[in-house]
């Protein structure tokens, strides 16, 4: 693993900590890592969610080194636009439940990163933007495309065409992060709900997660079909069995993710 970004296992839950001080930014290497991580992750039945975090009490994520682009390489962009969005489209394909602890600024490529993640938790003093048109360039990891599906073309253009940056409270106002905790509590609110995570069937989890997320590309009546499918395939997995019986014997079940 990369020292620029680490792993923690707690029970079943990953904690990845972006760890590039003093602004965490992303490098090729630790795109990569992520991405192989992320597959390593999901190969692990043990492991249900994913936590994200940076490092430090300022930063969630700078995003980019500016200093990569500085010379105009076009060979040098598309390597990292390839890079981000196969680290960012594989955290966002995750079978299990990713939440971002946004612990400071997150911008460019770190606010990216936590729309990738299913959920997102802001501390108060954290600060969002998507700035690159400010420097002449655009969003490449999924900024465009998750930014206007959580929040609506209306706030996606701000943020993006006009460069607002905005704080924690208009994050939540605008459905951008799910919830706002005092300073210092991110980390400890997103592995309290990596907790919860822990007592759903995770193979269900897996199953709801892929349908949800269908529904940006898939028109409504195919997912209402696909809903129907998924909810039989269930019944080829023991923990489908030992969800119902526990409830019936009034017991806390024993997930096996099979």
């Amino acid at each position: 693993m990369n020292d620029s970004l680490m792993c923690e296992r707690r029970g079943h839950t990953a904690l990845v900590t972006m760890n590039n001080p003093p602004a965490n930014i992303w490098t090729a290497d630790s795109l990569r890592g992520l991405k192989v991580l992320v597959e390593e992750l999901n190969q692990d039945g043990d492991i249900y969610a994913l936590v994200l975090t940076g490092q430090g009490e300022k930063f969630f994520s700078a995003g980019a080194d500016l200093k990569l682009f500085a010379e105009g390489d076009r060979a040098v962009a598309r390597d990292m636009a390839r890079y981000f969005g196969e680290a960012f489209e594989a955290l966002s394909r995750f079978r299990g439940v990713s939440i971002a602890a946004i612990n400071g600024f997150a911008m460019g490529g770190g606010l990216e990163v936590a729309l990738a993640c299913d959920i997102r938790i802001a501390e108060e003093q954290a600060q969002m933007a998507l700035p690159e048109a400010k420097v002449g360039l655009l969003p490449c990891a999924g900024g465009t495309q998750n930014l206007a599906l959580l929040v609506g073309e209306g706030w996606a253009k701000r943020m993006i065409l006009c460069g607002e940056r905005i704080d924690a409270a208009r994050a939540e106002k605008i459905g951008l992060v799910e919830e706002v905790v005092a300073r210092g509590l991110g980390l400890e609110r997103a592995l309290a709900l990596a907790e919860q995570v822990a007592q759903q069937s995770p193979v269900a989890v897996s199953a709801c997660k892929t349908l949800i997320q269908s529904g940006r590309s898939r028109p409504l009546d195919q997912g209402y079909i696909l809903e129907r499918e998924l909810f039989v395939d269930l019944f080829h997995s023991e923990d489908q069995r030992e969800g119902v019986n526990a409830f019936l014997e009034k017991r806390a079940p024993h997930w096996k993710n099979c």
